[in-house]
């Protein structure tokens, strides 16, 4: 018996159960009595020795974050930080530019800082193979797949990107668009762009075509970047009616550039995002996105990150389910 599994049987949370089991105040009565009963009918005994050691140390979970401008990385800190909010732990955020390497980063933090777990938010799988071995502290890749990189201490809580990008380009299709334009991430930089580029062309495989790297314009994930990237397309003249774009930042800034071109969205180009931050329902048009549920993805990493710190749980993989919304950014063509 696990304080794993009387969260399971209680139905609360890894975090919920830890506050009740260290006398914590800010529990229901309610609940604790609930959690209570099960820990005294199971004889659940709490390792005492782990907790005093853990006491000792560093009690800092470490966010390590790629960028400054991915709104969708934004919400995601705010999730987490609610979430461990509910626990014993304090978090601290850094951040990098997006084309650093961060698992030389983390090993860094790890020596000056000493945390007790890392969260990634944007990766390269090459810098993982690379290096990370030298990490030996439980990590989470938060929207990143880690099940490939085969590291016993790397978990992952993630969009299949490459499913998601083929909707998002299959949805363009299915509007009657041909010809498609891509901004996206530096193929070498960043392992989130590489596979939505290769759901791009798995959709353009299906509607049998063959997607033309000219049509492809690289970005960072910023406004500005996604700017002068939609003005790259222009002005190669290609009859290009629809884009997709790898964020709703990166979106909204291709649709700034359309409109500074003297053309209209949707009715001259359509456009479709990925994210689905709330910055995409409040834009006009309203951005058609691929949403990632990252309420989810942030509670699932961080119930999996406190799984590995406090129980030595081995790490796990998950997929979390995307849908597309909103309707005002694309149009038949």
């Amino acid at each position: 018996m696990t304080i794993v599994d009387i969260a399971k049987e209680a139905g609360y949370s890894v975090s919920t159960v830890s506050r009740v089991l260290n006398g914590r105040r800010d529990v229901s009565q309610e609940t604790r009595e609930k959690i209570m009963g099960i820990v005294e009918a199971r004889q659940f005994v709490p390792n005492n020795n782990a907790k005093h050691l853990k006491q000792t140390v560093s009690q800092s979970i470490l966010i390590l974050v790629k960028g400054t401008s991915n709104m969708l990385f934004t919400n995601l800190i705010e999730a987490v930080q609610e979430t461990v909010g509910d626990s014993d732990y304090t978090i601290r955020v850094h951040y990098l530019d997006e084309n650093s390497n961060e698992v030389l980063e983390a090993l860094r933090m790890c020596r000056e800082h000493k945390p007790l777990g890392i969260l990634f938010l944007g990766n390269n799988d090459e810098y993982f193979m690379k290096e990370f071995g030298q990490v030996h502290v439980p990590c989470v890749l938060v929207t990143g797949k880690g099940d490939e990189l085969g590291f016993s201490n790397l978990s992952s809580v993630s969009t299949d990107d490459v499913a998601a990008a083929e909707k998002a380009v299959d949805y363009l299709f299915e509007h009657g668009h041909r010809h498609i334009g891509v901004i996206g991430g530096d193929m070498k930089m960043s392992t989130p762009s590489r596979h939505r580029k290769m759901g791009c062309k798995k959709s353009f495989e299906k509607y049998g075509y063959t997607f033309e790297e000219k049509y492809y314009a690289t970005a960072r994930f910023s406004y500005d970047s996604a700017y002068q990237a939609m003005n790259r397309l222009l002005e190669q003249k290609l009859p290009v009616t629809a884009v997709f774009a790898m964020s709703d930042v990166m979106a909204i800034g291709a649709v700034r550039a359309i409109l500074d071109a003297g053309l209209r969205v949707p009715e001259d180009i359509s456009i479709i995002g990925f994210d689905g931050t709330q910055l995409s329902d409040y834009y006009n048009p309203k951005i058609v996105t691929i949403r990632q549920g990252y309420e989810q993805i942030a509670r699932r990493s961080v119930e999996i990150l406190l799984s590995m710190i406090d129980l030595n749980q081995q790490a796990v993989h998950e997929l979390v389910p995307f849908e597309l919304k909103n309707t005002e950014s694309v149009v038949m063509k």
